[in-house]
């Protein structure tokens, strides 16, 4: 017979070092300074929730738990050696035996301890993606899988699937058909190649950053004693950002709190925004009913936006019917109102973006303390080239504008390789995405095509060096040559290069050359939207960025007008995500996922109609209407002085023609009080502003 005996932790009365009734406002020091047992804080945005985490920890180890006893998740290193730091700076003592980090770096640390157990050795190297992508390749490779005939998934999708599988908890079939339902059919060859990957993985003594959470989990539920142990060690989690964990990393938390329920976890359902990604909103909302007599603090007050600007997200998110209710109250004075503008079109919008920030400019706010947030980047279209026509300076988070992605560039090559048969670059990008066509072969398949376009070149009597190159008045003799060519094509690419002809030959036509938007549509059909599938983990998105692309591509006369302004696009230099130096002189574009946690003294938030925000494919379920409601309250949370709502009333169509477009449903659900609309009045005559830059001394355009 036994029984549980409670041993009570001993501590002298603690001597308080921080006054924390004095540094945190009264929300705070109430989570802050919470009995033990399960707790759930709900921190909205701009109220300090890392300040909170910061001192709850503080706040325990004056309490007399040691540092070691203390396990902080985060969802980046960064946050949680920023968090470690400022515990060190308010106690004044060493925490470096405080455990923390991302679930992988912990993850990571358990694993290199008890790896044995599990079949690996301690000195198990992690995989990256490439080097994931290489050994799922060498698994398909075995498999003998036939993945011409079959259009199989390429090693990044196949990876993408495993991953959303095991960080949902979902089998690879059920995971096939809601999110990859085009592979359905080939679920059990994937779920093959799954298993032949997992036994590779440990043949090889690798692990991927899956495997860091996924065979810790198989620690605690596995082997008792491990559990035990850890159960023991960490007495006291904490959990930030929880809105985003997963239902791989929910349980981990769970299995690790079971005995002692000493779970702080600090979120905002009202952010949660990654669904798409695997993150289950059930785990922040669920909380309470998982653990009993959990407690509830909301921490309400923001430091970050004007009353207006938090009126108006409070509405915002007001009718989702999942959520904790919480209402953000200001720290800060009055300011202005939200503005809504409606816009004749996309063009008009962004003439809008463009002269408003040049004003507020004039008024003394840096170009790097405003922000334009969209839903997708095809969003931002018109405002690159609207941006880049007045030298306004920009930079986009994602690190790659619009025009210079891969799919996009895959497809600007046809239309280039259309116009002009001797553009070696384009020939070369679009044979290297046949099968068995590499560098090598695309060299050799070039000298092979420009070989056969000299000789039916027409002669000239001007000398060698002076002489022009030959050029087709159209691209059917380019169709003809690379018929003529087809021998010289690897095997492998046989039937590529066949639906390669056919397309060159199909977009020669004078009726399709004629429309630049329907050479798009053609490329797509004529086997590269098969292409983007296979691919891809995210084709719908870049699908849906080429079919906006032909949708722009109407305004421009001829191809050549609307190939020469994507040259002049894709000519301005790429930016990064990392700050630099001249930041403050550069507008920011960017998705509202990746402003996320970023915060701006003005920001325009664009688009917003109905099929665009909310998206036409969130809005056919609840759930999916209810994520994009967060999205776009971050997107308002993230303005501190002057927030900006804009949304064209016409809109180029997919299939052709302009469409009268409603504004969003998000705005529409805000009380029309709460913001105030502003009518365009458009300037006759219309101004030139393509030289409102000053001139330097040395005839250069400045970029103002």
């Amino acid at each position: 017979m036994s029984r549980d005996y409670q041993l009570n932790r001993f501590s002298a009365p603690a001597e308080l070092q921080i006054d924390y009734a004095r540094e945190l406002n009264t929300q705070q020091y109430a989570a802050v300074t919470a009995d033990e047992g399960p707790a759930l804080v709900i921190a909205g945005a701009g109220a300090g929730k890392t300040r909170t985490l910061t001192y709850r920890v503080a706040w325990l180890i004056e309490q007399g738990v040691p540092p070691d006893r203390i396990l902080l998740l985060t969802f980046t290193n960064k946050a949680a050696k920023e968090m470690m730091r400022r515990v060190a700076d308010l106690l004044g003592n060493d925490v470096s035996n405080l455990w923390g980090g991302t679930f992988h770096s912990v993850g990571n640390r358990i694993l290199r301890r008890h790896a044995e157990v599990l079949g690996w050795r301690p000195d198990f190297t992690i995989l990256d993606r490439e080097d994931a992508k290489d050994l799922i390749q060498a698994c398909v490779d075995e498999s003998g899988i036939d993945v011409k005939e079959t259009r199989f998934p390429k090693p990044d999708v196949l990876g993408d699937i495993f991953s959303m599988a095991l960080n949902t908890g979902r089998p690879i079939a059920a995971t096939l058909a809601q999110d990859y339902d085009h592979f359905a059919a080939l679920a059990s060859q994937i779920e093959d190649i799954a298993a032949r990957f997992r036994l590779r993985k440990q043949a090889t003594n690798g692990m991927d950053f899956d495997d860091l959470l996924t065979q810790w989990l198989r620690v605690l539920k596995d082997f008792p004693d491990l559990r035990d142990f850890y159960q023991r060690r960490f007495q006291y989690i904490l959990v930030d950002e929880y809105q985003d964990t997963n239902s791989l990393q929910g349980e981990l938390i769970d299995r690790l709190a079971a005995s002692h329920k000493n779970v702080m976890v600090v979120g905002d359902d009202a952010q949660s925004i990654y669904a798409w990604r695997g993150a289950n909103f059930k785990n922040i909302l669920e909380f309470p009913q998982r653990y009993s007599g959990c407690q509830t603090f909301k921490i309400e007050v923001n430091y970050r936006s004007t009353p207006e600007i938090l009126a108006f997200a409070n509405a915002a998110i007001a009718p989702n019917i999942h959520q904790f209710q919480k209402k953000l109250a200001a720290a800060r004075p009055a300011g202005v109102k939200p503005v809504e503008v409606a816009c004749m079109d996309a063009g008009e919008q962004a003439a809008f973006v463009a002269q408003r920030a040049l004003e507020l400019r004039d008024e003394g706010i840096p170009l790097g303390e405003m922000a334009v947030l969209y839903r997708s980047h095809f969003h931002a279209l018109e405002l690159q080239l609207e941006l880049t026509r007045r030298n306004i300076p920009f930079s986009i988070t994602s690190g790659i504008r619009f025009f210079e992605q891969a799919h996009v560039k895959d497809v600007a090559a046809y239309l280039k390789l259309v116009n002009n048969p001797r553009d070696e670059i384009s020939f070369k990008r679009l044979v290297r995405l046949m099968p068995g066509v590499g560098g090598k072969s695309a060299e050799k398949l070039w000298n092979v095509v420009r070989g056969a376009l000299s000789m039916a070149a027409p002669e000239s009597t001007a000398p060698e060096l002076t002489r022009p190159a030959p050029r087709a008045a159209n691209p059917r003799p380019l169709a003809e040559v690379l018929a003529g060519c087809s021998p010289a094509a690897p095997k492998k690419a046989a039937v590529a290069w066949a639906q390669f002809t056919a397309t060159i030959a199909q977009l020669g036509t004078p009726e399709i050359r004629a429309k630049t938007d329907a050479m798009i549509r053609l490329v797509l059909e004529a086997g590269y939207e098969d292409y983007l599938k296979a691919t891809y983990p995210n084709f719908r998105s870049r699908l849906e960025d080429l079919e906006q692309l032909a949708s722009f591509a109407r305004q421009f006369p001829t191809m050549e007008d609307f190939l020469t302004q994507l040259a002049l696009l894709t000519n301005v230099e790429a930016e990064d995500d990392k700050p630099r130096e001249d930041d403050h002189e550069k507008i920011r574009l960017s998705t509202i996922h990746q402003a996320k946690g970023l915060e701006f003294r003005v920001v325009f938030v664009i688009m917003l109609c109905d099929g665009l925000f909310p998206s036409a494919r969130s809005i056919d379920s609840p759930e999916g209407e209810e994520e994009e409601r967060r999205l776009f309250y971050v997107a308002v949370t993230r303005a501190k002085d002057e927030l900006y709502l804009s949304h064209p009333l016409m809109r180029f169509m997919t299939g052709g023609g302009d469409a009268m477009q409603q504004p969003s449903r998000f705005l529409a659900e805000v009380p029309p009080e709460l913001r105030e609309e502003w009518n365009l009045r458009p300037q006759t005559p219309a101004t030139d502003f393509s030289d409102m830059g000053e001139t330097r001394e040395d005839g250069e355009e400045a970029p103002f």
